[in-house]
């Protein structure tokens, strides 16, 4: 086996949690369908969100006093083309942007010699973006929906399997539940279908998030071009100072990999300095490390700013979204039944859960209303501001 095809399974290995569980909706599916006492039907997500859809949009523009566009679509994907949708969510310059969509199209459908061929084309890439198809695709059973460039993408694979699972799960009398399930069910897609529709209007907001990101990747870029160019006495160095597990010699390209996640910023400073690193303006790192990476201080600075943008921009536009979700739908039974049927809690314990985004949301609407809404998306806060909504409200009143 080659280094590529090791590096190609390793991959398909830390998704393959996921996979499992896709399988396994999907036979619990099939199995339900083959079950002569089992004859509950549930709307399709297209049918069901085509009826309470216009009047969601009401309600956030009433809410807000932002409109939805009118060109805002919503449309319901299956698995395979939800995954490639992933990748498009991956932002990055427009010569990473095909690599991108080639790595999460190998990985859609499981090809193990595409996953090679993407890998062997670019290994710089490879190394930054396959820790983006690692995260998304490992959590497609437990995303309901997305939004991008003016659409609304909603999980059919899972939406259209939970109701009926859930169901059957809690046994006979089926019609003595079904209305219950029903209800939670419409509750899960009002939920998303909302959450997207505020992503949706939050536009400043969104391109200040995306062009954050893209500087990040390129410098994760950058940094893996300087860590896949180390010497192999310094890569021998920095792997025993570090102390990285060996790798055989016959794998020099793993070797740097293993480097490159490790002093990764995302991985390294965070792990090292822990969250608060979001407020700093200044970084410090082991002069030993500094001394055989001489580069990387330089790089881990410069990172600072964009991952701080896009940590502020990014907690925000979740923020939001959630803060509307429990305004908006507080009052709604369906909701209400979603919270009980599929997520095993209750309104109260939802709406004081710990969110920075939506603390500073709250704090913001407390002052100034549904204008902080545009206030907020117009105006980003800094991630210090994130921390001590106070002081993004000073700065705006």
């Amino acid at each position: 086996m080659t280094e590529l095809e090791e590096f190609a399974d390793a991959l398909l290995d830390q998704i393959s949690v996921e996979i499992n569980e896709e399988e396994v909706i999907a036979k619990l599916s099939s199995k339900i369908s083959e079950d002569p006492d089992f004859t509950a039907k549930f709307d399709s997500p297209q049918q069901t969100v085509s009826e309470f859809a216009p009047g969601l949009k009401q309600r956030v523009e009433e809410f807000t006093g932002i409109a939805v566009s009118p060109d805002v679509k919503i449309e319901f994907p299956g698995l395979e083309d939800l995954k490639k949708i992933k990748g498009r969510k991956v932002f990055a310059s427009d010569d990473a942007r095909k690599f991108i969509d080639r790595l999460f199209a190998a990985l859609a459908k499981q090809d193990r010699q595409a996953i090679v061929s993407v890998i062997k084309e670019d290994p710089v890439k490879f190394l930054v973006y396959s820790t983006y198809a690692k995260a998304y695709i490992s959590k497609i059973s437990t995303t309901y929906g997305d939004y991008l460039d003016s659409t609304i993408y909603l999980n059919s694979f899972v939406l259209s399997s939970y109701p009926q699972i859930i169901l059957h799960k809690q046994g006979q009398p089926y019609d003595a539940r079904y209305e219950t399930v029903k209800s939670g069910y419409i509750g899960a897609l009002k939920m998303t279908t909302l959450e997207e529709m505020v992503h949706s209007i939050q536009t400043h907001l969104y391109e200040e998030n995306k062009k954050a990101v893209i500087e990040v990747n390129r410098i994760n870029e950058e940094l893996a071009k300087i860590i896949l160019n180390l010497d192999d006495p310094t890569v021998a160095r920095l792997s025993e100072h570090m102390q990285i597990p060996t790798v055989p010699d016959e794998f020099p390209i793993a070797k740097r990999a293993n480097l490159f996640f490790m002093l990764n910023p995302d991985n390294f400073i965070v792990n090292v300095l822990g969250p608060d690193v979001m407020t700093f303006t200044k970084v410090e790192i082991d002069p030993t490390i500094s001394q055989m990476v001489p580069e990387l201080l330089g790089i881990y600075q410069r990172w600072l700013g964009p991952i701080q943008r896009h940590h502020a921009a990014f907690s925000t536009m979740e923020g939001m979204a959630e803060f509307c979700v429990q305004n908006i739908l507080k009052d709604d039974r369906d909701f209400h039944q979603y919270l009980t049927m599929f997520m095993g809690t209750d309104i109260s314990a939802y709406t004081v859960r710990k969110h920075m985004g939506k603390d500073l949301v709250s704090a913001v609407f407390a002052k100034f209303g549904k204008g902080g809404f545009g206030t907020l998306i117009g105006n980003p806060p800094t991630t210090r501001e994130l921390k001590d909504p106070q002081k993004y409200v000073s700065r705006i009143s």
